[in-house]
């Protein structure tokens, strides 16, 4: 039988700040805006820009890191599925399409104030072993 996948894997900024919400249940949950950006041709031959908007939504534990070491700017990578609902008022149905994060990478630099640095998580470690010099390469 054949499985079926719902994979979303999205790069791009926030719009604005995470906003940290709980359920009546406990649980918390973050919605967020995400830019991300296109260029094309038109027939002219002219570049145009174009700007895609992405709602978010992360549960329980990454909702809370994604409020605690995210904020309007950040760039960062996410991963999550496409869900749509459906709400109506006044006679029309109106669908939302939302995508609920599994999986986040921060990408800001440290020098331009984000990434793990400056969120108050670990550096990364710098790979141990013998480095590579442009004077010791043979061509």
């Amino acid at each position: 039988m054949a499985k079926d996948l719902n994979k979303v894997m999205l790069i791009g900024r926030l719009g604005k700040d995470p906003e940290l919400k709980y359920t009546e249940k406990g649980d918390a949950y973050c919605t967020m805006a995400l830019a991300t950006g296109s260029s094309y041709k038109d027939a002219s031959g002219n570049d145009v820009e174009r700007t895609e908007w992405h709602n978010l939504t992360a549960w329980r534990k990454l909702a809370e890191i994604c409020s605690k070491y995210l904020k309007k700017g950040s760039k960062v990578y996410f991963e999550g599925r496409i869900r749509t609902t459906t709400s109506e008022k006044d006679g029309v149905k109106r669908y939302f399409t939302n995508i609920d994060v599994t999986d986040i990478i921060m990408l800001d630099s440290k020098a331009a104030g984000g990434g793990a640095q400056s969120s108050g998580m670990p550096e990364p470690m710098e790979p141990s072993g013998p480095k590579n010099d442009d004077d010791d390469l043979p061509f």
